[in-house]
């Protein structure tokens, strides 16, 4: 797979469909590598005529890494933060700074401007992009995310704890059974999620790709220490889609009905049985309806 230079760093990406169609950017979540999207997804949205992009997030899969940066303890940003400081300077990036990559990289790939969708952390910074970058941003897709509002219903416990689980010891087989674990209890119902043999194969396929637990630290860091931006939302001129699953425990329905009300005009779609990830099965629903939205908004 290629890389190519955006914001100064370097990232992996790979194209699906013609180079000649509008670009999707498409931008994964909190510690996923970009071979986590089902290809079922990526060439239904190819086959809706778009040139479908994904890439590795800075500091994950094959992107540039921040080696020697160590982010502050989780407990310590949520300590200054109850305190009232900002935070975003005392950690390496922040989701401003995947933004601005994920803007680059668009220009980098000779493009003007994308729809852009974001899957959970992914989702907050595609919101960002249309924020920050919104000459780069045609229509915005955030999927299973939040609007970054403290106030919203909380992640439930136990999806709190399968999100943060580390194995005691850093093997394939370890990290993929942690895998099966957690994508039972945050994932989509029966019939819908992945089998866990498929969910094992990816877990070790993305461990053999790069493992990098302090890139998924200093990412977990970010998200807590970027500033909230929910109430800028009313900003957007983007034509918005919000897709959700109606059963995600880690990032609850109502904050992407959060998103819903707060952006101008935005449509929202939830889907029954869907839980926090993201399986083949969810593929055809999920092309049918985005098809449909773009071609509501045509370049």
């Amino acid at each position: 797979m290629p890389r190519i230079k955006a914001n100064g760093i370097e990232l992996e990406y790979r194209e699906t469909g013609s180079p000649d169609d509008p670009m999707l950017l498409l931008v994964s979540g909190f510690s996923a590598q970009m071979i986590t999207f089902p290809q079922e997804l990526l060439d239904g949205l190819a086959s809706a005529g778009r040139r479908v992009v994904i890439f590795d997030n800075r500091d994950i899969g094959l992107s540039t890494e921040f080696t020697n940066e160590v982010p502050p303890a989780p407990g310590d940003i949520i300590n200054g933060l109850r305190e009232g400081k900002d935070m975003s300077g005392e950690v390496p990036y922040v989701l401003n700074d995947m933004a601005a990559d994920a803007a680059a990289l668009i220009t980098a790939l000779g493009a003007d401007k994308a729809d852009v969708m974001g899957f959970s952390m992914g989702g907050m910074i595609v919101q960002l992009m249309a924020l920050n970058h919104p000459d780069k941003v045609r229509t915005l897709i955030p999927v299973m995310t939040t609007s970054g509002d403290p106030s919203l219903p909380p992640s439930t416990p136990e999806a709190q704890k399968a999100l943060t689980a580390q194995p005691e010891m850093r093997t394939a087989d370890a990290v993929a059974d942690i895998s099966v674990d957690s994508r039972r209890v945050i994932g989509s119902r029966d019939g819908i999620r992945s089998s866990d043999e498929e969910i094992r194969a990816m877990s070790k396929a993305c461990f053999e790709r790069s493992d990098r637990p302090m890139g998924v630290a200093r990412q977990y860091a970010a998200i807590l220490a970027q500033p909230r931006w929910h109430e800028r939302l009313s900003q957007v001129k983007a034509p918005t889609l919000v897709l959700h699953g109606a059963i995600d425990p880690l990032i609850r329905p109502a904050a992407g009905e959060d998103i819903a009300k707060r952006i101008p005009g935005a449509e929202i779609e939830l889907f029954d049985g869907w839980g926090h990830d993201m399986p083949k099965a969810m593929a055809g629903p999920l092309v049918a309806r985005i098809k449909s939205f773009l071609d509501q908004h045509k370049p």
